[in-house]
């Protein structure tokens, strides 16, 4: 590596829009974000699976009479 030419890199503390603080290796001092693992919907289990504008209705209806067999 070059001398002189990288930024230092540290151990930063990161802070979310929900409260929750942690420790991270960054060049910045201080992160903040809007989400993070312990309000996300995905860990917290609160996701919702939205099908928008019927997107797997459509798939369905497209492919429903499709036989593989005809193409093997």
């Amino acid at each position: 590596m070059k001398k002189g030419i990288h930024p230092k890199y540290t151990n930063s503390t990161a802070s979310c829009a929900c409260g929750a603080t942690f420790e991270v290796g960054s060049t910045r001092e201080n992160i903040k974000v809007e989400i993070c693992s312990k309000c996300h919907p995905f860990f917290t289990g609160k996701q919702k699976l939205v099908d928008s504008a019927g997107r797997i209705d459509r798939f369905k209806k497209k492919y429903a009479g499709f036989d593989i067999s005809k193409l093997v």
